[in-house]
């Protein structure tokens, strides 16, 4: 019984979905003294994303598979690998990669917070409480809340509760951009942060009218790095139904608002035509 018992724990492969993180907002608040900049910012989380799948194994391995598996490290660097050694545990791991990589939608954070998730199902160990060296955005992915109000360095996650489903679409020219170039462009690093008070409880028309007047404190520096979004910008705006703009983390993915899911579809359909070469879905952001 025991042996069978055993076979079935090390054969059995958990599943994670690691989703796309979006900021809907993104202040730059200040530089700490030891370099790093501290953040104001709400998150929401897509539905689409990677997979990461895990097995026992008597020694961690992994493979990277999907359409832009060939932009990832394949070993000890990957962010999947490293979350299984900050879990302590070994395993078989399977990254099956969809989003684009230096997108500024957390890709490689939530895969390494997926990977967590799987660790922690199949060895029964717990979710670390600090996960931070996985990346500033690796709290955010691994607190499993939904949406949320990142701040400090990343290290502090508020849940906010009762936010809508926004319809949006997404779209990355497929062009890296690289956090540490943004931030050394950056002119001001001292930005105010997000009212206290965020808009819960207001349906999608409320929220999008109130993330009007808040920013992407990155977005200038971003484009300075990779002009082409300004490209993204200018040829998002022009969907028709599109409610708002912004760009997401450092960039280079930007984002539309629209009213509803056909709006968005159709939007998102308009712009594959027009950029094939692009990376664009539609998508919701739930909270």
């Amino acid at each position: 019984m025991g042996d069978t018992m055993h076979h079935a724990t090390m054969s059995r492969v958990v599943e994670s979905f690691a989703p796309a993180k979006i900021n809907l907002t993104l202040h730059v608040t200040g530089q700490r003294s030891d370099g790093y900049h501290t953040l104001d910012s709400l998150v929401m989380f897509a539905d689409v994303g990677d997979h990461v799948r895990a097995s026992a194994a008597e020694q961690t391995s992994l493979r990277v598979v999907g359409p832009t598996a060939h932009r990832v490290p394949k070993g000890a660097d990957n962010l999947v690998y490293r979350a299984a050694t900050l879990m302590g545990v070994s395993a078989a791991l399977t990254l099956e990669k969809h989003l684009p990589i230096a997108a500024g939608i957390g890709g490689g954070s939530s895969d390494a917070a997926a990977t967590i998730r799987a660790l922690a199902e199949l060895s029964g160990r717990p979710i670390p409480a600090d996960v931070l060296a996985l990346g500033a955005d690796a709290p955010v992915c691994a607190a499993g809340v939904g949406a949320a109000r990142m701040s400090g360095i990343g290290d502090l996650v508020t849940p906010v509760r009762g936010m809508p489903t926004l319809h949006a679409v997404l779209v990355n020219p497929k062009i890296p951009v690289l956090t540490a170039e943004v931030f050394q462009r950056l002119r001001n690093r001292n930005n105010p942060a997000m009212p206290d008070d965020l808009p819960i409880g207001t349906d999608a028309s409320g929220l999008i009218a109130w993330l009007a007047g808040m920013r992407n404190d990155l977005q200038d520096a971003a484009i300075e790095c990779e002009p082409v979004i300004s490209q993204v910008f200018a040829s998002l705006e022009v969907t028709p139904g599109c409610l708002l703009t912004r760009m997401s983390g450092s960039g280079g993915t930007c984002f539309g608002l629209y009213g509803d899911e056909e709006t968005a579809a159709s939007a998102a359909g308009r712009l594959s035509e027009a950029f094939p070469s692009w990376w664009i879905t539609a998508t919701q952001l739930n909270s």
